[in-house]
């Protein structure tokens, strides 16, 4: 196969995979941006066997003073409330929502009433048969203390009036994860069969990033895998079903919640129990969503006797090392699949462990970039040292397979004969130019995947006008770099070319000068316009992405000029023929 062909082949193949993801995500039909947030009576009860489903209870409107415990930790400040002991008010101190200095923290969590409530809540169910006063949405519970810190946990407390006394007992770590212990004490002179719960609610839906690479949406493990569903698929799944339960098992072990790109609320159950967990999509509003857990058989607790039940809540940003540090703590399985690191994983992770290293090492995200790019040329660089040679003996023959070409013009099949044995000779293999691209296809989309999704590489800076690895270059060549005052994007996403896309662009022309030019014309004429159209793809990608295109663009034509030099040097009669 003419190695030409096969390289054009080669680039269009990749520039429509990368393509995709800028042009046709973006004119795929989205869910409406709602007019209005959800009213503050909003559904929500209860959850376990023999009871209500969880949207079939309603809650009573919030009242204006609600009573609350402040949380006051090094990565979470924010409130609980007592009244239905809801964690519903969790701000993260770390992380801002923009790279402006006076952008304020990322919320979490927010309470009913407000526009978009989201939090977590303890409960317990009845078992069938039973009759007995439970906490409920509506319940005022009393605090040990007012304020929740690491040192100090808080004990929420309820008596039913009736021999039953329940407990809520909070504690927080210095990071993002809550320790829960509910605890039910029976002075009474019967037994009691009770069901705890613990739920995760999203009472609307977050607007879609559109990006067919990340999942958003409800995500745990159970059973060893991870089970993941959007929200339009919770809402057509649930539709019309008892509960409104789009999915649900029971098992032993595993975690479940709401996965943003950077943020995760996920209820961790005992892992030693069986539970059953639910994903719902309860109609009404913008939308309510609900992933809960119940015990999957009621604990008994008999007169004078008490039961507890441990959890955690996690509650906070996906921090990779975090994430594997409390998944070895506390034996969650595959809790760092909260992290999209996609269908690579095997690949991804160790990539973004490595520019994580690299990072500690030169505390620059970019400098870790181009360091790792280094490391993977040094890894290729046998293959690539094979390619370019074979690449440098094609352009010294081109003289020769053009006279070839121009000989047998009128037996195609002499032809091809002929030039085989041309390059069975010179030892040429003409498809070689294509192996370092292939291979290293799945490093690129695993490095797109880490600077797109970690945490970690959010809101990096790098040098000059690179404040974010994350996000696309901020300069334009069609606002001449910011002396008009205009936005071009408004006319059309491709009207955004920034001055990193701009010299990745002149590396890879650079680079392609250094090929043997394609003796057909019209593959020489695709072939020169091949810069063009990757400088404007790579035009909305993250700059860390195209950093490394360029870098590791500036290192291929090195590495190729001197393998070159020294194949001229090396076969000098070669070169005059």
């Amino acid at each position: 196969m003419d190695q030409k062909r096969m390289f054009v082949a080669i680039l269009i193949s990749l520039g429509i995979l990368l393509g995709y993801q800028m042009i046709a995500t973006r004119y795929l039909p989205h869910p409406p941006v709602p007019a209005k947030p959800a009213t503050e009576q909003t559904t929500a009860g209860t959850v376990g066997a023999g009871t209500a489903p969880a949207s079939a209870v309603a809650t009573p409107a919030v009242p204006r003073v609600v009573p609350r415990i402040a949380i006051a930790a090094p990565a979470i400040r924010g409130s609980i409330s007592l009244l239905g002991a809801r964690i519903d008010d969790v701000v993260l101190t770390k992380y801002r929502k923009t790279e402006a200095p006076n952008s304020p923290d990322v919320r979490l969590f927010a309470p009913l009433g407000t526009k978009h409530p989201y939090y977590a809540q303890y409960g317990w169910s009845a078992a069938p048969g039973e009759t007995v006063k439970l906490p409920g949405a509506d319940t005022v519970w009393t605090a040990s203390a007012q304020e929740l810190t690491p040192e100090h946990p808080v004990t929420l407390s309820w008596d039913n009036g009736a021999g039953l006394t329940f407990h809520i007992v909070l504690s927080i770590d210095d990071n993002y994860m809550f320790a829960v212990s509910q605890q039910v004490t029976n002075a009474s002179a019967a037994p009691v069969k009770l069901f705890p719960w613990v739920r995760v609610r999203r009472d609307y839906t977050p607007p879609p990033s559109g990006y067919y690479i990340l999942f958003e949406g409800l995500t745990g493990v159970a059973h060893d895998r991870l089970q993941e569903m959007l929200y339009a698929k919770a809402k057509s799944d649930a539709k019309g079903k008892p509960g409104n339960i789009a999915y649900q098992t029971t098992s032993k072990g595993g975690w479940a919640g709401f996965a943003d790109k950077y943020w995760l609320a996920a209820a961790i159950p005992d892992q030693s129990v069986p539970t059953t967990l639910s994903y719902r999509a309860i109609p009404g509003g913008d939308g309510h969503f609900q992933v809960d857990y119940v015990l999957a058989a009621p604990e008994t607790i008999a007169p004078g006797a008490a039961a507890s039940l441990p959890s955690h809540l996690f509650a906070g940003a996906k921090v990779v090392t975090l994430l594997d540090r409390y998944a070895s703590q506390y034996h969650i399985p595959q809790f760092d699949k909260a992290v999209d690191f996609g269908w690579f994983y095997f690949l991804t992770k160790p990539i973004f462990y490595a520019l994580d290293f690299l990072n500690g090492l030169l505390g620059n995200f970019g400098l870790a970039i181009m360091a790792f790019t280094v490391c993977v040329k040094l890894l290729f660089f046998p293959l690539a040292n094979y390619s370019y040679r074979s690449m440098s003996k094609m352009r010294l023959l081109a003289p020769k397979v053009s006279a070839m070409r121009e000989r047998y013009k009128d037996d195609p099949q002499k032809q091809q004969q002929e030039m085989m044995a041309l390059y069975k000779a010179e030892k040429v293999n003409p498809a070689s130019g294509c192996l370092p691209m292939l291979v290293q296809i799945p490093v690129f989309f695993s490095l797109y995947k880490d600077i797109f999704v970690t945490i970690e590489m959010r809101q990096a800076p790098f040098f000059g006008w690179i404040h974010n690895l994350s996000a696309v270059d901020p300069t334009n060549l069609f606002t001449l770099f910011g002396l008009i005052p205009w936005d071009p994007t408004a006319f059309s996403p491709f009207l955004h070319l920034g001055a990193l896309p701009i010299l990745m662009g002149l590396t890879m022309w650079g680079q392609q000068k250094l090929n043997p030019p394609p003796p057909d014309p019209v593959q020489a004429k695709l072939f020169q316009f091949m810069p063009v159209i990757f400088t404007f793809m790579l035009a909305r990608f993250p700059a860390g992405l195209v950093l490394y295109w360029t870098w590791n663009n500036l290192l291929s034509i090195a590495q190729q000029w001197f393998i070159m030099r020294r194949t001229r040097l090396a076969r000098p009669g070669l070169a005059r023929t």
